[in-house]
């Protein structure tokens, strides 16, 4: 690989990954990040969506390398764009503090935790299939013992619903502020 992350390049983005379903840009992420390529989930201006409400954001100058790998690997995507004069990257994060709770809204997925003890204390949203067995398996657990929403489930709820664990665990590990 020529411009991967191995060569520890400085995340600067400018490039996006357009997908037709959710399971292509989830399975382009694991292909991209097994070979040390720096990848971020966003999700792409309206304009921009091309039947999946999520993209791959990555190093502009990796594109190339990128669509290499995924026509190696067979991997599925629509087309890679540069993000400049293309519309600002949608923010699907948002916090709510409460006294004793925080509450990460990720896309339609929310989990509050307690700010003190990092345990669960709900997990709310989303329609898919597998999320009443991340909430079973979640809730009432401290952020620090549990499995990533993502590794456990399959549907762009699990992928919010880590999106938003993901901040809850860093918000807990400064000290839930």
């Amino acid at each position: 690989m020529l411009f991967g992350s191995k060569n520890k390049n400085k995340f600067a983005g400018g490039g996006l990954v357009l997908f037709s379903a959710v399971d292509e840009a989830i399975a382009a992420e694991k292909v991209l990040k097994a070979e040390d390529y720096e990848v971020k989930l966003v999700a792409p201006p309206p304009r921009l969506r091309k039947g999946c409400d999520l993209a791959l954001e990555i190093n502009l100058v990796e594109a190339a390398g990128v669509e290499r790998l995924f026509q190696q690997k067979k991997a599925r995507f629509v087309e890679i764009l540069p993000l400049k004069g293309a519309g600002e990257l949608l923010d699907v994060v948002k916090i709510k503090d409460f006294d004793n709770a925080c509450m990460v809204k990720a896309g339609n997925m929310k989990l509050t935790f307690d700010k003190k003890t990092g345990v669960i204390l709900n997990i709310s949203g989303g329609g898919c299939p597998d999320i009443p067995f991340l909430h079973i398996s979640m809730l009432d657990k401290k952020l620090t013992e549990v499995s990533r929403p993502k590794e456990n489930g399959y549907t762009l709820c699990a992928l919010m619903l880590d999106r938003a664990f993901t901040e809850a665990l860093e918000i807990f590990s400064r000290g839930g502020s």
